[in-house]
């Protein structure tokens, strides 16, 4: 193993992050980017550690046999989640029927609003207050208002399967077509693409965006004026999922090696890597308490972690509902919701 000292500033605060990784996997020398460094494999790629790379998925999880924390609340298969802190609303997206359901976190008991959709959600985001969907099977994106009405539906070539606003625009990560759309309202402006083998999912940092690409298990930059893909960053071995911090810069798990890394993103660098052993999988950020939060699979559990220091420091840690593959939080209260992927409801929990 080799540990690197990288000295890192978030705004208001002076401290020193440590990156602990393997060299072949990371390669901090020379940033990994797409050319200029040594090649790390027969292929010449020196973001590919293997000849046919898989997506890492969710650990399976066991049985529970501890109750869940908090309120559980009836649902099935929980394929996202999102909550939109302005209106208290908490949006699930369900497989069967597929489905967006909407529930009131001021009444969690009270009947929750179906709105119906022509094919499973594999994402849910929320820009300006509203809920987007991405059908990867329809080839559409929804925009749902919290009240359950359709505001739009744009039709996306391929598979879309996230989307990020920045500058007024959506953009829309295709994950087929290894592309980002700009939308600008209902119309597709211009295609972003590069050297992509899937592009999984959109996060916006600190006036930055970057798609995180599942197969090389990697970090792009997007640069939506120019419409390219830029530099690309190696994170970790098999990288799921991503979300923005407080500081600026993007969390991402690597459930393969059990792993919170942190990212800046001016410049693209691996800031932080640290051990969370249990199968982590699912992240949510909240900016008001500079909490992460993340699933572990493997043990049917959430943990918060405050980012305000030199590395992560679990803060909490609660047994959860079976297969916690997915977690979101309202900012405003610090609610944390986890839902089931086993079809064993969605968790409310006050921290």
């Amino acid at each position: 193993m080799l540990e690197r000292t990288v000295s890192h500033e978030p705004e208001g605060h002076s401290v020193k992050h440590i990156a602990t990784a393997p060299l072949v996997a990371i390669g901090l020398a020379c940033t990994l980017v797409l050319a200029g460094c040594s090649e790390v494999d027969a292929g010449g790629d020196p973001l590919q550690v293997v000849a046919d790379p898989v997506a890492a998925t969710a650990a399976v999880s066991p049985a529970t046999t501890v109750e869940p924390e908090g309120t559980v609340l009836p649902a099935e298969e929980v394929a996202a989640l999102a909550v939109a802190p302005a209106s208290r609303t908490l949006a699930v997206a369900v497989e069967q029927p597929p489905s967006v359901v909407l529930h009131d976190l001021d009444a969690p008991g009270a009947k929750p609003r179906s709105v119906a959709l022509a094919g499973a959600v594999e994402n849910l985001s929320v820009q300006a207050g509203r809920f987007v969907a991405a059908v990867p099977e329809t080839g559409s994106v929804v925009w749902i208002e919290p009240s359950g009405r359709k505001v739009r539906t744009v039709d996306v070539a391929g598979a879309p399967v996230s989307s990020v606003t920045q500058d007024g625009r959506s953009l829309v990560a295709v994950r087929d077509r290894k592309a980002i759309e700009v939308l600008d309202g209902e119309t597709v402006t211009k295609t972003i693409s590069g050297e992509l083998y899937s592009a999984d999912q959109l996060v916006t940092a600190g006036g930055h965006t970057v798609v995180l690409d599942r197969l090389r298990t990697a970090l792009f930059e997007v640069d939506v004026e120019a419409g390219t893909v830029d530099v690309g960053l190696r994170a970790g071995q098999g990288a799921t999922n991503a979300v923005a911090d407080p500081f600026g810069r993007v969390l991402v798990t690597d459930t393969r090696a059990g792993a919170l890394l942190a990212f800046s993103t001016d410049p693209l660098l691996l800031r932080q890597r640290y051990p969370v052993p249990g199968g982590v999988y699912g992240i949510a950020s909240d900016p008001e308490r500079q909490l992460a939060w993340v699933t572990l699979t493997e043990r049917n559990e959430v943990v918060g972690f405050d980012l305000r220091g030199g590395e992560p420091e679990e803060k909490y840690r609660f047994p959860t509902v079976r297969q916690p593959n997915s977690v979101a939080v309202d900012d405003r209260t610090g609610q944390v919701v986890v839902g089931s992927a086993a079809g064993e409801g969605i968790q409310v929990i006050t921290p």
